[in-house]
């Protein structure tokens, strides 16, 4: 999930309950492990949705990418009006939307229906991860008690996105796809209440301005490529719609980087990306995302439509993938602390591509144990790559630029994911050949992710780039009037 806006100097309100520190963590951890799970639940229930609601391929893909790509849109926006509003103010109302769209999924009519509320629950998700984490900051204030915390606070999100496949299938299985929004409800309802009763609300003293021109052109940017991805397949990537897409992309990111540079306190820092170490944990945040997504939309279409397992069962199948995402984020962490992010990095894209490129050659009667083999190495990689990301993102930035970077990661890995879906998805859709057939060509772009994080990890690491990072951080900590770190 995501990392984001660490907050600077806060002003606590005045009507600030006391504070009660576990406790906070518990109601920030219950929030953001809601959003957790519906990252990986809902796409168990992709086949049954299809089925009740006659979805097509791409109506499927929307479900899903809807919720990426809003998240990835409006995380920047969420984490700057929770700094100028309040952080417990935009949490609650966070957390009244997600359970909103929860709700009016559970009981959408039709896949349109159920994309747009899918959305709305994005608009309200993208208000939890970012907040939560600047919640926390503002009430551990001791570097090694926030540091548990933020350890906790994350493992808690790796356990709750492993859990919902799992979850996922029980409720389908048990009630039917509906259920797997139903039980969003309660929940949300119960975390507004805590967190109006025991969270202390608190906010920048000096927060950063809007900027609409930045967040409307990442809009249209992020949107116009995963619209196009998505539909070309069958409209034809020849149509005059879709080609108006890509073009609109590409005005998009000439705006972005005319506009930008222009702004007094622009969303999008481009100064940042003359950091190699930056640049290059941005795309392999995107690489990565898009290998895990694309592998979770493939893999239960694969398990469900073409093995024909049950939901329950399907979701028993990606444990091993989950415990492997589990185990190597420990060993990562410890590795990172040693040895810093090259190894972990470079060892977790070899075992992405290594798992991709092992499903690669699945048939309709492929055994259940190369399976579960692949579906390890494939999480064993996920793992191994995710704690080393935001380190390699924020290296050699001053100290007052790093949550703006933590928060630019997170959208990146929320595109990213969008992406992957919208890429597979659009394989599988658009080729003659039968879904076995079709997807080799789409496990192998998963396996071409993980050599992209291979490649990318040693390159972004290298004594030339960590020299690059710190020359960087000097000079925006000069025009900053801040001291950076090296």
């Amino acid at each position: 999930m995501s990392t984001v806006n660490t907050p600077g100097p806060t002003a606590p309100a005045r009507t600030s309950p006391p504070v009660h520190r576990r406790l906070v963590l518990a109601i920030c951890c219950l929030s953001v492990g809601v959003t957790g799970i519906d990252l990986s639940i809902v796409n168990v229930a992709l086949p049954s949705i299809g089925q009740d609601l006659h979805a097509s391929v791409s109506g499927l893909q929307w479900t899903v990418d809807a919720y990426a790509l809003v998240m990835a849109c409006l995380l920047l926006l969420s984490g700057s009006m929770a700094d100028r509003f309040g952080r417990r103010r935009i949490f609650q109302l966070g957390l009244a939307l997600f359970s909103l769209g929860s709700l009016l999924s559970a009981v959408a009519p039709g896949v349109g229906w159920l994309i747009a509320f899918r959305a709305l629950q994005a608009v309200g998700g993208s208000m939890l991860n970012p907040v939560a984490m600047s919640i926390i900051v503002g009430v551990y204030t001791d570097r090694a008690a926030r540091a548990r915390a933020i350890g906790v606070w994350g493992s808690v999100i790796g356990v709750t996105i492993a859990a919902g496949p799992v979850l996922g299938g029980l409720l389908v299985d048990g009630i039917d796809w509906r259920s797997v929004f139903w039980v969003n409800v309660p929940i949300g309802a119960v975390a507004i209440w805590l967190t109006r009763r025991f969270v202390p609300e608190s906010k920048a003293v000096r927060p950063r301005a809007f900027d609409p021109y930045g967040q409307a052109l990442i809009v249209v940017l992020f949107a116009s490529v995963v619209a196009a991805t998505i539909e070309g397949p069958r409209r034809g990537w020849a149509d005059p719609w879709i080609a108006g897409l890509f073009a609109l992309a590409v005005l998009a990111l000439a705006g972005l980087l005319v506009v930008e540079p222009r702004r007094p306190e622009p969303l999008i820092d481009l100064r940042f990306f003359r950091s190699p170490p930056f640049s290059g944990a941005n795309t392999i945040s995107v690489a990565m995302s898009a290998g895990l997504g694309g592998f979770l939309f493939l893999n239960t279409l694969y398990l469900q439509d073409i093995r024909h397992f049950s939901p329950l069962r399907a979701g028993l199948m990606i444990i091993p993938m989950a415990v492997g995402q589990a185990v190597a984020a420990q060993l990562s962490g410890r590795l990172l602390a040693s040895g810093g992010p090259r190894f972990p990095l470079a060892l977790g894209g070899a075992l992405l591509a290594v798992g991709g490129f092992l499903l690669v050659p699945l048939t309709a009667h492929t055994a259940s144990v190369y399976l579960l083999a692949a579906y390890a190495v494939f999480g064993l990689g996920a793992g191994m790559v995710g704690p080393p990301v935001t380190n390699t993102a924020v290296s050699g930035l001053p100290p007052d630029q790093v949550g703006v970077a933590g928060a630019l990661a997170a959208s990146a890995r929320q595109f990213g994911s969008a992406i992957g879906v919208a890429v597979t998805g659009s394989i599988v859709a658009g080729t003659g050949a039968g879904f076995i057939d079709a997807s080799r060509t789409a496990w192998a772009v998963l396996g071409g992710c993980g050599l992209v994080v291979l490649t990318l990890g040693t390159v972004s690491t290298s004594g030339w780039a960590r020299a690059a990072a710190a020359r960087n951080g000097r000079r925006l900590a000069g025009e900053s009037g801040t001291a950076g770190e090296g």
